[in-house]
């Protein structure tokens, strides 16, 4: 056994020093070890960073190795790139034989596939040739030190510096090599920053100097500010999209220029704003608009155009075969006769149109006749009826669950802009018996649903409200669907219907969702050994049981999601989204007697239901990012619900977008002791339902190479119920307590990053666990005695897409 023990380590030495960065380095080449910029104290050292042309390899702590590297290199030692010129010149000679086939005479069927098929492996080809086989694609090569990189870097890096106020500054770097490795410093001095002192701006025009004096406040240039040279091309975008929102359409920005005085004594600046004259005019001419024409084409010159001209509020209207509603289309056309040109109404106009859906394009020309505009508006019609169907496989409870999924859209239904779509789904899905039977089960699930999409508020609104909300693309969703669900406890089945209204700012910064009826009609059928289950929990005091009876749960609930710089797009900037969410069950309810609900068959829910999602997206340098997600909720009921929420309505914790470290649904609540198993470890079998729900989720995600990240995870959080529950002590939320009932997960995860599509993979470990006696609670020392530590404190989670 100890001689096995030392030819494995001996192995492993001969591995790592087989993938050591600097072995194979030629002579008076370094590897770039080591980047660091010193003497920053006031500028951005993140955007100095992003100067820098050479960064050294993503390394393994301790040891001289790069997982990405050795990728490389493994890729670079099979590709071989004379094999690959011998074969793309084999192809193109064939592919120009065929070519010649098909001028002289044409290509038969079997040809014209060979040439796609010879045009395709040369597209391959050359992708190789340029970038490298698959893994050379994958990782990345070591990075040897250029030195004239090094200069350029400190030059861009100089650069950077004046065009952010920083005049003086003065850039070095120096280099230190040491076994065949180099760190590189870059040595900054900055100088005083230069201040801005005072802006104007002056321009012949009064009409457009008069408007950027109201607009003063608005300025991206402030005084007292560190100068900063992307602040006027800013202010140059501010002032050309004010103008051409004011009549100016002929403006552009190229009209726009800056000279920039420096007081090298006070260290500020004078920024001076010029506006110029055309050189066709003394004056920048200011445009109306004139009527407006609105053009629908035929799909295609096989249809038969027998459109007729018709006029609605001064919008003359060539609708193809008479398909819509003059009505709808004007709601969402913001260009009036008489009006001043303004491009955010073009633009408000070309993106409502087409969040119609009835659209294949939408294209806005302008007929110029002196200092007046006529606007046309051409569109084709979108394709009738769309069909997906998917099939693919989700992750539930660690077991693969296949479904297929079938929707069909139907555009322009009555002939006024609504949309109909249809939608089901069926499944199979891996779950764990509640009644305490070992294994994993499967779940067949099955969901349909067909709803209308109208493009306005149905009711209670005014006849005028139609033009009025048009620039916050109005809907009204109409649904009704049926779910059935079959697990090994029970089966439950669910008619919905809901009416909702939704609609969204201009910016799309804010959007809106208010259901005005959410009613489910729900019936499930226990299995014995569950029924039992619940009543003997029913004796104990604890009223699951009543989620479970025949049902009537209805709601009355609203949503708003506040989108900050575009979160989910994670860009290099900053941002941020938070969503608001509030329900309310049951409410009419209260207007009715007690002898109403007592004498019905049906169980009834009366609640009230809060949630606050924040999450929040923070670039660190150009690999690295951080990420972190609070949220908050609140589930209440009251009246006739007896103290139980509707199953569905309970909040979870644990899980893949959850508390990584425990199972989905499995955490808590407060400091819940869970069944032990037979070898004295944590029975995680059971969903553990909870009213108040608290989760922080902290991430740091990192390149690794090609697709692959990694991230760094901290993960706390649990869930609790409002009320005492006697077959589930510490259960309950204490303000004495709650603090130490906090549960903490901790893990790392790889994830491919394909940009369409994310794969993810978490290792969970519980390093803080509430439902273990005081004093006992911190385990995760026992994870790094040995791995992965005790039954259940190593969960992996497999996912699609980040977890927030």
């Amino acid at each position: 056994m100890n001689k096995a023990k030392y030819i494995n380590f001996l192995v492993l030495l001969v591995l790592i020093s087989s993938c050591s960065l600097t072995k194979g380095l030629k002579e008076g080449e370094y590897l770039v070890y080591n980047v660091k910029i010193k003497g920053v104290k006031k500028s951005d050292k993140g955007a100095l960073y992003n100067m820098i042309r050479q960064t050294p390899n993503t390394r393994i702590p301790l040891i001289n190795t790069s997982i990405g590297v050795s990728i490389y290199n493994f890729g670079e030692w099979t590709f071989d790139s004379t094999k690959q010129q011998i074969k793309r010149a084999e192809y193109e000679q064939e592919r120009r034989e065929l070519i010649q086939l098909n001028e002289e005479g044409g290509l038969n069927k079997k040809q014209t596939k060979r040439l796609n098929k010879v045009n395709s492996y040369l597209e391959t080809l050359e992708k190789r040739l340029e970038y490298g086989n698959f893994f050379m694609r994958t990782g990345n090569p070591r990075v040897v030190m250029d030195s004239s990189k090094t200069i350029e870097s400190a030059q861009q890096m100089q650069f950077l510096l004046a065009n952010n106020g920083f005049f003086d500054a003065k850039t070095d770097y120096r280099v230190t090599t040491k076994r065949r490795k180099a760190s590189i410093d870059y040595l900054i001095t900055e100088g005083e920053p230069y201040l801005i002192d005072s802006f104007f701006t002056n321009s012949d025009d009064p009409k457009i100097y008069s408007l950027l004096e109201k607009s003063i406040g608005g300025s991206e240039i402030k005084i007292g500010k560190i100068y900063e040279q992307n602040a006027l091309s800013r202010e140059r975008q501010r002032v050309e999209d004010l103008l051409k929102d004011n009549g100016y359409y002929t403006f552009s920005k190229s009209y726009i220029e800056y000279n920039v005085y420096e007081d090298t004594v006070a260290y500020s600046v004078v920024v001076e704003q010029i506006i110029r004259k055309p050189s066709y005019a003394d004056f920048h001419r200011v445009y109306t608009l004139d009527s407006v024409f609105f053009s629908v084409d035929p799909p295609s010159l096989n249809f038969i155009d027998n459109s007729e001209v018709t006029y609605f509020r001064d919008i003359e209207f060539d609708l193809y075969d008479d398909r819509y509603s003059e009505k709808i289309i004007s709601s969402r056309i913001f260009l009036e006769k008489g009006a001043l040109y303004s491009r955010s109404n073009v633009i408000d106009t070309q993106r409502q149109l087409a969040n119609l859906d009835l659209f294949r394009f939408v294209n806005i020309a302008f007929d110029t006749v002196g200092n007046t505009l006529r606007p046309k508006i051409f569109t084709q019609p979108n394709q009738k009826f769309q069909i997906t169907n998917q099939l693919g496989a989700s992750i539930t409870e660690q077991v693969p669950g296949p479904f297929f999924s079938h929707s069909l859209r139907n555009r322009n239904l009555f002939r006024g802009a609504e949309i109909f779509e249809f939608f089901f789904r069926a499944g199979l899905e891996g779950v764990v018996s509640a009644t305490g039977e070992g294994g994993v089960f499967r779940s067949r699930e099955l969901n349909t649903s067909a709803s209308v999409i109208f493009p306005q508020f149905l009711f209670p609104f005014a006849a005028g409200s139609l033009e009025t909300l048009g620039r916050y693309n109005p809907r009204t969703r109409t649904l009704i669907g049926y779910s059935y669900v079959n697990r090994p406890e029970y089966i439950r089945e669910a008619i919905t219907g809901a009416v909702s209204y939704n609609w969204n700012t201009r910016n799309f910064r804010q959007q809106y969702s208010v259901n005005l009826l959410d009613a489910n009609f729900i019936r499930s059928n226990l299995d014995d050994a569950f029924r039992a289950l619940l009543e003997d929990l029913q004796n104990q005091g604890n009223n699951l049981i009543n989620s479970f009876l025949p049902s009537y749960v209805s709601s009355i609930s609203g949503q708003v999601i506040f989108n900050f710089n575009q979160y989910g797009a994670f860009q290099k900037n900053k941002a941020s989204l938070w969503r608001l969410f509030f329900e309310s069950g049951g409410t009419t309810l209260n207007f009715v007697s007690d002898d109403f609900v007592e004498n019905r068959s049906l169980a009834y829910f009366q609640f009230l239901k809060f949630q606050s999602d924040f999450r929040r997206y923070i670039p660190i340098t150009k690999y690295q990012t951080f990420a972190y997600r609070l949220n908050l909720g609140l589930a209440r009921p009251y009246g006739v619900s007896n103290g139980v929420l509707p199953y569905e309505k309970y909040f979870f914790a644990g899980g893949s977008t959850g508390i990584r470290a425990w199972q989905p649904r499995r955490l808590g609540p407060g400091s819940n002791t869970p069944n032990t198993l037979e070898d004295g470890s944590f029975d995680y079998r059971f969903e553990q339902p909870g009213d108040i729900l608290f989760e922080g989720m902290f991430e740091l995600r990192t390149k690794l190479y090609g697709y692959f990240d990694a991230a760094y995870f901290i993960d706390l959080g649990n869930t609790w119920t409002f009320l005492f529950d006697p077959t589930r002590p510490g259960a309950n939320f204490e303000f004495n307590r709650f603090y130490k009932e906090i549960a903490v997960g901790t893990g790392i995860g790889l994830r491919m990053d394909f940009d369409f599509l994310v794969l993810r993979l978490d290792m969970g470990v519980k390093a803080f666990d509430p439902a273990r006696p005081l004093g006992q609670r911190y385990v995760l020392n026992q994870f790094f005695r040995s791995f992965p530590g005790f039954r259940g404190q190593t969960v992996f989670n497999i996912g699609i897409g980040y977890p927030f």
